[in-house]
């Protein structure tokens, strides 16, 4: 008989109390909580991101968001204060001990300010959190680091000049082999993910900033590094926590990334879901400038309460489902 109970009871009351202190931190702060469609019939075309379709009993497609950043940008570019909103999202082929396909993110967006300022208020929020329960893990401090630098003082190679096959010779120097074969994004998530972010220091935030532009569809480009754009993702320990941009306001630059992005699906045999050309006719209008940010509120309550796996949060991972 499978197994009906729900696994995740002592998290349960300290989710609840997240949950409650993230809406406290903006509220202090004049953020909007606001609500958006987790159904759209558009889906974005990142190809490292995988939509759930869904389809209605007439035969009705859509697509379950992997995350609330699309009809968020059609709320700013009509004139929304800044906003946030606390979603449930949903990603094909993320199931393992840190990643389930349905989880919670919380996602904001703040008006004139840049990727930079942003990281440092995701930091400010994090402490908040942690110093709301007693109980509860703090980080040790943060550090601030650019991509390219951390490659080439970690790794000794240049993450924008060098190709997949030196990427890939990187990979296996450092005891990484994966089978299948990777083009160079791939090498350099796989880099990150399996070499250079397990050395962070367990109980120390890392901020990341300014991505190769390749992986960074919805950024604007570095002013004066046109190869990067203004991302960052921020990590406590190896754990990666939040992503976000300076948001790119250019709908042509967006339109070219869009169609690249649309090859690499086909040449890897990927889905190819419709755009959502309601996003484009945000960016066609105006996008105010901004920056965004999604962090992940599961992963944030598993470092709170230092523990490994995501099924300690959830009551209903999909294993149980």
């Amino acid at each position: 008989m499978r197994d009906w109970r729900p696994g995740a009871a002592e998290a349960r009351t300290a989710r609840a109390r997240l949950l409650a202190g993230l809406r406290a931190f903006f509220a202090e702060r004049e953020v909007l909580e606001v609500e958006t469609p987790i159904l759209s019939r558009g889906a974005p075309l990142d190809p490292m991101l995988e939509s759930w379709e869904a389809q209605a009993p007439g035969g009705e497609r859509g697509y379950l968001q992997t995350s609330p950043e699309f009809p968020m940008k059609r709320l700013l570019a009509g004139g929304a204060p800044d906003i946030y909103q606390i979603a449930r999202v949903f990603r094909g082929g993320e199931t393992g001990p840190r990643h389930n396909p349905e989880f919670t993110l919380l996602e904001w967006y703040r008006r004139d300010l840049d990727h930079h300022a942003l990281a440092r208020e995701v930091v400010a929020l994090i402490v908040d959190q942690a110093s709301r329960s007693p109980d509860w893990r703090a980080p040790s401090g943060c550090e601030e680091i650019a991509y390219a630098d951390l490659f080439r003082t970690t790794l000794n190679v240049d993450p924008v000049r060098a190709d997949a096959a030196e990427l890939e010779r990187v990979a296996v120097d450092h005891g990484l082999s994966i089978h299948g074969g990777l083009d160079r994004d791939g090498w350099l998530d796989a880099l990150i993910s399996l070499v250079i972010a397990p050395r962070f220091p367990p109980d120390r935030l890392t901020i990341l900033f300014d991505y190769p532009e390749s992986q960074a569809v919805l950024a604007r480009p570095c002013v004066d590094r046109p190869d990067y754009a203004a991302r960052f993702e921020l990590y406590w320990g190896d754990l990666e926590l939040a992503n976000g941009y300076f948001e790119l306001t250019d709908p042509e630059v967006f339109r070219l990334r869009r169609e690249r992005d649309m090859a690499i699906r086909r040449e890897r045999g990927q889905t190819l879901p419709p755009p959502d050309r309601h996003l484009e006719a945000a960016l066609d209008a105006g996008l105010p400038d901004c920056a965004g940010v999604a962090l992940g509120v599961d992963r944030l309550l598993m470092c709170l309460l230092g523990v490994s796996r995501i099924d300690e949060v959830l009551d209903f991972p999909w294993s149980r489902m």
